[in-house]
């Protein structure tokens, strides 16, 4: 009984929320997004210490969806470093891996959403992955094991949701692949 009034709220929700036409994404605007991410695939030691997972992101309104949205076309650059430090007697040393996406995305704004003040997006971004790494120790032996490693291009699905304090300023979460699982953080239209 209660898993039917649990969809029956639900499919009210949806009808409520699909009902009215947003504004909130349109072809004029112009987005700019800062974020700090929580959770990563990227790396699976345990770290010494790590830089959280920061991101930017632009975009901009290029097409309508007919009646479903504003497709949007924009870019994404985001940054994650761990380090690892070990000592053993007298010999201690650093590994260091830094972690940088650079990427081209393109997502539908859904504009069928009664709240003006929200903008619920989803779509794809293709990226290109940079794993820089390096290692030092005190003994003065030098491994060669520094460099890019890793490198590899990638395709993945994101979907996120701004809510608008003010007709330019949002705050904003993201679910997907990028330099975290999740995103969040201000989002500016220009």
């Amino acid at each position: 009984m209660k898993t039917s009034h649990f969809a029956a709220a639900i499919l009210l929700f949806m009808t409520v929320i699909l009902t009215g036409k947003s504004q909130t994404f349109d072809l004029s605007s112009k987005v700019f997004s800062a974020g700090v991410g929580i959770g990563s695939s990227l790396g699976s030691f345990d770290y010494s210490s790590q830089i959280p997972a920061i991101s930017i992101m632009y975009e901009q309104g290029i097409a309508e969806a007919g009646n479903v949205g504003i497709i949007s076309i924009g870019g994404y650059a985001g940054y994650k470093s761990f380090s690892y430090e070990t000592n053993s007697g007298t010999i201690r040393s650093q590994s260091k891996w830094n972690y940088t996406i650079i990427g081209v995305r393109g997502a539908l704004h859904f504009t069928q959403i009664q709240n003006e003040k929200l903008d619920l997006y989803a779509g794809l971004m293709a990226s290109y992955n940079l794993l820089n790494y390096s290692y030092e120790d005190n003994s003065g032996f030098d491994t060669g094991s520094s460099g890019n490693f890793g490198n590899t291009a990638g395709l993945t699905i994101f979907g996120g949701a701004r809510y608008y304090f003010n007709p330019n300023l949002a705050v904003f979460g993201e679910l997907g692949y990028g330099v975290a699982f999740l995103n969040v953080g201000l989002a500016v239209k220009l």
